[in-house]
């Protein structure tokens, strides 16, 4: 369902949290600027008077986008898992990888998921943890947990295992918890309202946000390249030059014996192409930053 007395395109993301700030740069790179966003409102409407960003935290967001309090949502795919909700999974942002892990003592001797039968596991994901264990046969008593999970198993007895959501594993490291069993990798995803996405006006305004967005994610370690070069040594450059399906080659109008050359580039080999592309006679090289890449 959806709120069809709604004018406005409703984005919920995160009000706190690792992936807060990355998504808001997401959306200032995108074009979709917010207004009075540094005082976290609930809701705040951007640049364009069609779409309005809803605050929230991201436990909470896959329903918001299911019962369609939102259009559009950004949270985590282990935050949709756990809510069991049924939205459409629209674009992968690429940012936020995590795995949700089963972990035990270290000291414990336990090596796989079977061994835990008839313990308790300590979680903040009860729902998905319930999904693992009922999948494998395994019968497990589940004590939902607000936080600290990795303490639980030295807590007398509250647990003899816990299922956590962790990015580095230092954490784990640190309290002596050793990795089992992954249960759910996780990344930062865009989801949609399945109402709002059959509904004609809508679906064209979710599809212009889900392209923002899209085009700053294929920009992300990438780099413009300008320069000129001789047209003798074109030839040369261009073996050396990798790019998106070619560098552009352009005349120059005030020199007929140069030529422009344009391309994008992976940033990390910037370093080593702008030597070996001087030496096959390019000059005027121009290296500038991309926000956004449409392909």
């Amino acid at each position: 369902m959806t709120d069809e007395t709604r004018e406005h395109i409703r984005l919920a993301i995160p009000n706190k949290g690792r992936i807060s700030d990355p998504i808001l740069d997401l959306l200032e790179k995108g074009g979709l600027h917010l207004h009075s966003s540094s005082s976290r409102k609930l809701i705040a409407p951007t640049c364009d008077p069609a779409v309005e960003v809803l605050f929230a935290r991201p436990i909470d967001i896959p329903e918001y986008v299911a019962n369609g309090a939102a259009d559009l949502g950004i949270t985590g795919r282990d935050m949709v898992r756990e809510r069991r909700t049924t939205v459409t999974d629209i674009l992968d942002l690429k940012m936020g990888s995590a795995t949700l892990v089963l972990a035990v003592p270290e000291e414990s001797g336990i090596t796989t998921a079977e061994e835990l039968a008839g313990k308790r596991i300590a979680t903040e994901f009860p729902h998905t943890t319930e999904d693992f264990f009922q999948k494998r046969g395994i019968e497990v008593s589940l004590f939902p947990v607000g936080g600290a999970c990795e303490a639980t198993p030295y807590l007398g007895g509250v647990a003899d295992a816990i299922v956590d959501l962790t990015s580095s594993g230092t954490t784990l490291k640190t309290n002596h918890l050793t990795v089992i069993e992954e249960v759910l990798r996780s990344t930062t995803i865009l989801i949609g309202n399945n109402a709002a996405m059959q509904h004609p006006q809508r679906r064209e305004k979710i599809d212009e946000i889900t392209l923002a967005l899209e085009s700053v994610i294929s920009a992300r370690g990438k780099c413009y390249l300008m320069m000129n070069v001789q047209r003798d040594a074109l030839s040369e450059v261009r073996s050396v030059l990798p790019g998106l399906g070619g560098p552009t080659v352009m005349d120059v109008a005030s020199d007929e014996s140069l030529v422009a050359v344009h391309a994008v580039v992976d940033e990390e080999r910037v370093y080593q192409l702008i030597t070996r592309l001087r030496n096959a006679g390019a000059r005027d090289i121009l290296v500038m930053p991309i926000d956004r890449l449409i392909r």
